[in-house]
């Protein structure tokens, strides 16, 4: 009778960032702009790529994808989240926390995996540029694209299902906006060696791996770009990836934070405040940083609002 106790739970209760009621209407607000401004960026870059020709290129169709998964990555975790704090409920069902907990692995590894991708088309271009368009064929960048979500799905799809394996106990409090997995497994009541073993196999190998390619790409390129002689060659050249590494600065940066300020803290709170950098923010800022820092896309934007430009 106890075991069933333990196994059958029905909800969770999401304790958000305060429980102060004066609070609330401010932190509805905050997020519900930051949300907005996250789709609508996102979907003004895909937008502008799939209507201007002149943006049908690899590195402008990975940028698309990249896009898209940011929109539903912070889809995943922000409504359900405004509707909590709307209807001044904290309560999300098993059945959703799983279904979030496998959507937020997804996107989140897929991030990684897209940015990867992209530091290898800039390491093409800039230190292959004969060979780019016959190297990034668009073969080769759907296949690129399709075994990234491939392996996201099944790797988000093998943690899940662990997760419906794990009992809980009578503490159902979630200290996070959102059904996080490592607080999930600290709340569950069985054996969870095996599930951290495959959540931090899954971090080295998904999310070392495709930083380690970041990172070789970037020392090529870097090695490539002191070779040009002339300064402005050197500007110009660094100017065609400087977009993507502030991105990729940005999206690793916060997840360090994140990281080191949980350890740092020890406070579940804390940690749900950091963890807005890179669930929120990042999604948030990466379509001023490509639209502000690109020409051809700030030009297909303004195509869009205003018609041609000369």
């Amino acid at each position: 009778m106890e075991l069933s106790n333990k196994t059958r739970i029905s909800e969770f209760l999401l304790l958000g960032f305060s429980e102060r009621p004066e609070l609330q209407p401010l932190i509805f607000g905050l997020f519900l702009s930051m949300y907005l401004i996250t789709v609508f960026g996102n979907l003004l870059i895909i937008l502008a790529i799939s209507t201007d020709p002149n943006l049908h290129t690899p590195m402008y169709f990975f940028l698309a994808n990249l896009s898209f998964v940011d929109i539903c990555f912070t889809s995943t975790t922000i409504p359900k989240m405004l509707v909590n704090v709307q209807t001044q409920s904290k309560v999300i069902t098993y059945e959703d926390c799983i279904t979030q907990i496998y959507f937020l692995i997804l996107f989140a590894v897929l991030d990684v995996f897209l940015l990867s991708v992209m530091a290898y088309d800039r390491f093409v271009a800039i230190c292959h540029p004969l060979h780019y368009m016959v190297i990034m064929n668009p073969r080769l960048c759907g296949l690129l694209v399709l075994v990234s979500w491939i392996m996201c799905v099944l790797n988000s799809l093998l943690q899940s299902l662990m997760m419906l394996r794990l009992s809980f106990c009578t503490h159902l409090h979630i200290p996070h906006f959102f059904c996080e997995l490592n607080e999930m497994l600290q709340l569950a009541c069985s054996d969870t060696f095996l599930n951290n073993v495959v959540m931090y196999l899954a971090a080295v190998l998904l999310g070392g791996g495709p930083f380690a390619g970041i990172l070789y790409s970037y020392s090529k390129i870097v090695s490539s770009i002191r070779g040009i002689a002339s300064a402005k060659g050197k500007y110009k050249t660094f100017s065609t990836c400087a977009s993507h590494l502030s991105v990729v600065c940005l999206f690793y940066c916060t997840m360090l934070g994140v990281y080191l300020s949980s350890a740092a803290t020890q406070s579940s709170h804390s940690s749900a405040t950091a963890s807005v950098m890179y669930t929120v923010v990042t999604p948030m800022l990466n379509p001023f940083i490509y639209s502000l820092r690109n020409k051809d896309i700030k030009s297909a934007l303004k195509r869009i609002f205003w018609g041609q430009v000369m």
